[in-house]
């Protein structure tokens, strides 16, 4: 299955646990909301608590971009639970705050091209999905390097300008909000130099 920016993401069910138990999550109870999806590939690795204690750190400022996060591995919803209970709550206050979901067969990690069948893992995937359904961007990093949380905050705040604006804006390299955006044309095409300078990428 193709899997791209652009495409509608593929919907799933999974156990999950979240808010101190086990239930049921469905990516299309979500639609309508921002929704990004992060795969990591288990529990009680080394990489893995500091990419979610990370993004946990930001998860109040993503709630109130309305966006909601969706962590993904290979293991059980009991062992979410104990890797909580033993070690991501000392790490940071009450643990992490979003669900954590079972993949034990990787068939998520299948349906979104980062399941690895030779180590029986999920690649670290994250995948961001708007309020249609649809994947906006998608980061695939092989296991020994974790994520940047302040970049994907950035990138989430990037797309949601442009969809605030109907695609009338659009976000050059190190775009921040307050920075200027680019209005695609005829008239833009060949005078980018004109409204964007490289230093700011400085």
């Amino acid at each position: 299955m193709c899997i791209r920016p652009g495409l509608m993401a593929p919907d799933f069910e999974a156990q999950a646990y979240a808010d101190g138990e086990i239930k049921t999550v469905r990516l299309s109870d979500y639609r309508g909301k921002w929704v990004l999806l992060v795969f990591y590939p288990a529990d009680f690795t080394f990489v893995c608590p500091t990419e979610l204690v990370a993004i946990a750190k930001k998860y109040r400022d993503l709630q109130e971009m309305g966006v909601e996060v969706l962590g993904i591995s290979i293991d059980t919803p009991f062992v979410h639970k104990v890797w909580q209970e033993t070690e991501l709550s000392k790490m940071i206050e009450g643990g992490v705050p979003f669900p954590l979901l079972s993949d034990p067969a990787g068939k998520i990690g299948q349906l979104y091209g980062v399941y690895d069948d030779k180590q029986g893992l999920n690649l670290r995937g994250t995948f961001l999905i708007d309020p249609d359904g649809v994947i906006q961007f998608m980061d695939i990093l092989n296991a020994p390097v974790g994520r940047n949380a302040d970049e994907l905050l950035r990138r989430i705040k990037a797309f949601q300008h442009v969809r605030r604006t109907g695609g009338a804006e659009v976000c050059p390299a190190h775009w921040e909000p307050g920075k200027p955006t680019l209005k695609p044309g005829a008239e833009l095409a060949g005078k980018v130099y004109e409204t964007w300078k490289a230093e700011l990428v400085d």
